[in-house]
């Protein structure tokens, strides 16, 4: 697992991104409870995420809208296979609107930058 941390902050928004190894629900499962054993994690507002695996697409928008669907667009879009991605979000206390889907699909691309960079 790989999490880039404070990557974007808007209005008092955070994000990070987390990925990984998944090639089933059963490993995506895994790689959440993983992930929220970290407090911090456990205690966002929101761990959208999404994986193509070899049992087909997988996702979960975890109260952020439609978020799950531009993950797993872009992991499509790039050939991603058997990752899974976890955009996290810290609620700020302000709406971004709109604005959170450019921030979903900016923590997507550098967490593919680093998954690049790792291979």
């Amino acid at each position: 697992m790989q999490t880039l941390d404070n990557i974007i902050s808007d209005r008092g928004s955070r994000y990070a991104v987390s990925f990984g190894p998944c090639r089933d629900a059963a490993e995506a499962k895994a790689f959440l409870s993983t992930l929220k054993k970290d407090r911090k994690f456990a205690k966002a507002t929101h761990n959208t995420w999404a994986a193509w695996t070899d049992e087909g697409p997988l996702r979960n928008d975890d109260g952020e809208s439609g978020a799950a669907a531009i993950i797993l667009r872009m992991l499509d879009r790039e050939g991603v296979r058997n990752q899974i991605f976890v955009v996290t979000r810290w609620y700020g206390g302000k709406h971004l609107g709109g604005d959170r889907f450019r921030h979903v699909q900016e923590a997507v691309r550098q967490g593919l930058a680093a998954l690049r960079a790792a291979q």
